[in-house]
């Protein structure tokens, strides 16, 4: 959800404003839907911590999770769902953290309990290779390769990653300020969210289209204490927010992830807000490619990322 610079004033003081084409905007389109009691059950005001919400219990390459609803957008936030994986890969692991993340979207799980399946593939004192792999009652959820590494590595160092020249934070209004009073409610995943858009349209039905770019400023209340997670959760829900500023709200398409993957370059558990931005360049034949970064509030890179989005009927948009 934002928008795109130099298509619209700034979400700062008076500036427009925009929300991408999500479930909450089909939700305010269409009254049928919003009826659904399943749709009104997941809406609530509870505000989430991804450090219990990911956790994994069990032990010897067999863990449990749970898929808590309060993380649902058109379904599990797909980050979401990738964080536990990570979760467990580190659980089963000996080193300490994650290097890269590899993980392909098999199936829409349920908020319910689900196993993961963790399997080693290659140990050093470097660097260790794992196999995630979710089922829900023997479906197939995710699957993933992980890469963890050791936390002191000597080696080649330099950054030459510019993050781009952005409002700080403090400069721009939230969602919560731009609509006070969403109706329906926005997806439960924002009410653990504040996002700070750097870019606003208040007719979103009426939007000029622009580039498929998105940015927008992140934190989460209470500050999680899962670094790793929160930079899952923007990483993943981004790409379709680039996209469709691109494309009018009624397209016809939606498009969900594929695959998500991740490189993390550093920890910044001390920031407070993200930056996430992203790219989705090339729509072609029903996939769309895409090209994400999260930088801190400190303007470093912290991780970069890549997927594939694969075009579906959007058979809630208004005909």
């Amino acid at each position: 959800m934002g928008g795109v610079p130099g298509r619209a004033g700034r979400a700062g003081g008076g500036a427009e404003g925009e929300w991408s084409c999500c479930a909450w905007l089909r939700l305010k389109w269409c009254p049928e839907i919003r009826s659904r009691t399943v749709v009104d059950a997941f809406y609530s005001a509870r505000v989430r911590d991804l450090a219990v919400d990911a956790a994994v219990t069990g032990g010897n390459g067999r863990y449990e999770a749970e898929l808590v609803p309060d993380w649902s957008a058109w379904g599990p936030v797909g980050g979401y769902v990738a964080a536990i994986l990570a979760r467990a890969a580190l659980a089963h692991g000996s080193l300490p953290r994650v290097a890269s993340l590899s993980c392909h979207f098999l199936s829409v799980g349920r908020f319910a309990p689900v196993d993961v399946e963790v399997t080693t593939l290659r140990r050093s004192k470097r660097a260790e290779s794992v196999r995630c792999s979710m089922r829900q009652d023997g479906t197939a959820v995710a699957d993933a390769l992980i890469w963890l590494a050791s936390d002191h590595l000597d080696g080649l160092r330099h950054d030459a990653a510019a993050m781009p020249d952005v409002p700080a934070p403090e400069e721009l209004r939230s969602f919560a300020e731009l609509i006070p009073d969403p109706d329906p409610p926005m997806p439960p995943m924002w009410n653990s969210i504040e996002g700070k858009p750097l870019v606003w349209h208040d007719d979103v039905g009426s939007r000029p289209l622009g580039e498929p770019y998105y940015g927008a400023w992140y934190r989460f209340p209470g500050h999680t204490t899962d670094d790793m997670a929160r930079q899952l959760v923007i990483l993943d829900t981004i790409a379709w927010s680039a996209v469709w500023h691109a494309h009018p709200p009624d397209s016809g398409f939606i498009a969900p992830n594929l695959d998500l993957n991740v490189q993390f370059h550093r920890p910044a558990p001390e920031s407070e807000w993200l930056f996430g931005e992203g790219t989705a360049e090339v729509a072609e034949n029903g996939l769309i490619g895409f090209r994400n970064r999260i930088w801190s509030d400190e303007r470093e890179l912290l991780a970069s990322a890549s997927g594939q989005l694969i075009c579906r009927p959007d058979r809630t948009t208004p005909r």
